[in-house]
């Protein structure tokens, strides 16, 4: 088992006392998450800046005043939580170097040459207060032995440098002599250094695990048929997910220390002609959804069909566009036009995916050159969202010069990463607040199973709502953008658009709610439907017809919605019965015509509109479209939807044109 030896370097002095609550968070969160994913690792904790000495090099050696172990590299338990809840608050300045120099002698005392890459310190400072001169040779010249020696032991170490504003008031050579220091070891060893200027920031810096690079793909990268390198690929970022859970049984006894406590789930599956007989295994078939059917696929067929490409990566070719790449190495700098590369990658038994290659030119020496791949999407992946454009609403809804300067102004007062200040929620340094909130939760369960889910931490809240400083001081801003657009309550969002479309037809020409012959402005909010419905019915049609328009999963729904109602509504004159069918015909209209205004297809309806009225002539059934002028439905306008091509007058020439009554017989 490959478990992780970790010792918490921890700055303690004087000017760290504002940030070790936040740091007693965040670290005691780290051992939980150690205690659901990696139970046995091991964690000590060293401390710096107390006025207290405890430590073996002291002892052994003299030297590393101020310098405490809290805690011997052991276990993770209950107790280390405890201890990091609990820190203590010194009164020396500490010297980093010398924390560090004992965290490694713990690490070394505990493992020897074992667990080499397993082993790693976390150093939390803010490197405000200088180091101590060496007796001999220089502090760079120390700094490079630590680094060599954590080299030779296979120790990692993560330098997390806490930097808020208030900081400034040391002298900034030692600061800058500092961050020199540290950058050595970042450049001599396998040492990882980010600065933090928020708890947020600190509460994402601090890893939980050190996950090792595992390659997807060691082989050939083919340029050519003729000319292919070796190449190892490996997984940049992946998602953090939820730690598995499993079902536990409280049925054992008490008295039994061997029980698991597990609990085994067993499928059965039956005939639905014999509901008392199970369907062996032989006798099974795997099902796969076609739409509303299911199309039963056995394992012979699949393995037939199934696309088996070999392992590898190919060169496509180089994108046109060209940029110039500055490097500068050795103190030389040249400019170098650069392509990127387009290639495909054969995964195994996955699909074949196409991506660009972007130049990755590394910092340290001892970290080679390589590339970025990006999976480019297939045009099978792309789904096209279509959205009505705000310059086809009617003038009357277009915002003003004002009303377009205080939106924009809110725009630019709600960036992340405005100049001359650094991003907020970095996505390295942003944790994901579900999950932490998650574990803190867990912590207090752990202890009283009756403990109530506790409020939302102050840092948590920080990334999940917006910043309470940032809207006060903008607070202009946003009582400027209230002033020009006034919030109104849509009482029509109260009732369903079936229950809107009864009481207030379409041809209704009285104010308030409801959809106008005339195409008064409709609120998208009306379309939004979580039921996916794949065809109009008789009891609801209005109802399945706007889910069906409203659904985004594919652009084909909308051309389906509108045949499937444009069919419902002929179905509904045809067979009607002295008009009884009128009233849920118009109502099928009222929900076609505004939903061909809501896609931007006016000239379907209009098409369908003038059809309409043919058949009725055709048909002897002149009363609906009678019922019709009544109500005043009349086509789409231009003033309405701007892909219209019919003016205003011409629209509403169908309401009072009557075509003449086919004449009876030759």
């Amino acid at each position: 088992m490959s478990l992780e030896g970790l010792v918490l370097v921890l700055d303690v002095g004087p000017s760290m006392h504002a940030l070790l609550p936040e740091i007693e968070k965040v670290c005691s969160m780290l051992v939980q998450k150690k205690l659901i994913y990696n139970k046995y690792d091991e964690v000590g904790v060293v401390v710096f800046g107390t006025a207290d000495t405890k430590n073996d090099l002291t002892v052994e050696v003299g030297g590393y005043e101020n310098v405490m172990v809290l805690r011997d590299v052991k276990v993770v338990d209950a107790d280390l939580i405890e201890a990091l809840q609990q820190l203590p608050r010194g009164s020396a300045h500490g010297d980093f170097l010398d924390a560090i120099v004992v965290g490694m002698d713990m690490l070394i005392k505990k493992y020897g040459p074992t667990n080499k890459g397993k082993k790693r310190l976390c150093l939390i400072t803010n490197a405000l207060t200088p180091i101590k001169d060496p007796y001999e040779g220089t502090k760079e010249d120390q700094v490079n032995t630590v680094a060599a020696q954590m080299m030779t032991h296979g120790m990692k170490m993560d330098c997390v440098i806490i930097r808020a504003n208030q900081d400034w008031g040391v002298k900034k050579e030692i600061v800058k002599e500092n961050d020199f220091l540290l950058n050595v070891f970042s450049t001599k060893s396998s040492s990882k250094k980010v600065y933090v200027e928020s708890a947020t920031s600190l509460l994402g810096a601090l890893r939980t695990r050190n996950i090792s690079p595992v390659t997807i793909y060691r082989g050939d990268f083919e340029l050519s048929s003729k000319l292919k390198i070796k190449v190892w690929v490996y997984k940049k970022t992946s998602e953090e997910k939820f730690p598995s859970l499993k079902k536990y049984s409280d049925k054992a006894p008490l008295t039994d220390k061997f029980a698991t406590h597990e609990i085994k789930v067993d499928y059965e599956y039956k005939s639905i002609e014999d509901p008392n007989r199970v369907v062996p295994p032989e006798q099974r078939i795997k099902g796969y959804r076609y739409g509303p059917q299911v199309v039963p696929i056995s394992s012979a067929e699949w393995e037939a069909v199934k696309f088996k490409p070999e392992k590898g990566v190919k060169l496509l070719g180089f994108t046109g566009h060209t940029r110039s790449l500055s490097i500068s190495k050795s103190n030389e700098r040249y400019e170098q036009s650069s392509y990127y590369p387009l290639c495909f990658e054969r995964q195994g038994q996955a699909n074949v995916v196409i991506g660009v290659l972007t130049p990755n030119v590394s910092e340290k020496d001892n970290i080679p050159d390589s590339f970025y791949f990006n999976v480019l999407p297939f045009a099978e992946d792309v789904r096209e969202f279509q959205f009505p454009s705000f310059s086809n609403l009617p003038p009357s809804m277009q915002p003003n010069e004002q009303q377009q300067q205080a939106a924009d102004k809110l725009v630019q007062m709600l960036d992340l990463a405005p100049s001359g200040k650094e991003e907020a929620l970095q996505p390295n340094l942003t944790p994901n607040p579900v999950l932490e909130r998650y574990y803190r939760s867990l912590e207090l369960k752990s202890k009283d199973p009756d403990a109530a889910i506790p409020p939302l931490d102050e840092t948590l809240r920080k990334i999940t709502e917006p910043d309470a400083e940032l809207l006060y001081q903008n607070r202009a801003v946003i009582e400027e953008f209230h002033r020009l657009f006034e919030l109104k309550e849509n009482a029509k969002l109260k009732k369903s658009s079936r229950r809107v479309l009864r009481e207030k037809p379409s041809g209704s020409s009285e104010e308030g709610e409801g959809i106008s012959a005339v195409g008064q402005p409709m609120d998208a909010i009306e379309y939004t439907s979580n039921v996916k419905v794949e065809k109009i019915g008789d009891s609801n049609p209005v109802q399945d017809f706007e889910a069906m328009i409203s659904r985004r999963d594919s652009p084909e729904w909308i051309t389906k919605a509108i045949q499937s109602m444009k069919d419902k509504i002929f179905d509904l004159v045809e067979n009607s019965f002295e008009g009884d069918t009128y009233e849920k015909a118009l109502e099928c209209l009222g929900a076609l015509r505004k939903g061909c205004i809501m896609e931007q297809e006016p000239k379907q309806f209009n098409e369908f509109l003038r059809h309409l009225h043919k058949f009725c002539q055709e048909k002897n059934l002149s009363s609906f479209p009678e019922y019709l002028m009544s109500h005043k439905m009349m086509l789409i306008s231009k003033n309405e939807a701007p892909e219209s091509d019919i003016p205003e007058h011409e629209a509403r020439l169908l309401i009072v044109k009557k075509e003449p009554k086919a004449e009876q017989g030759s």
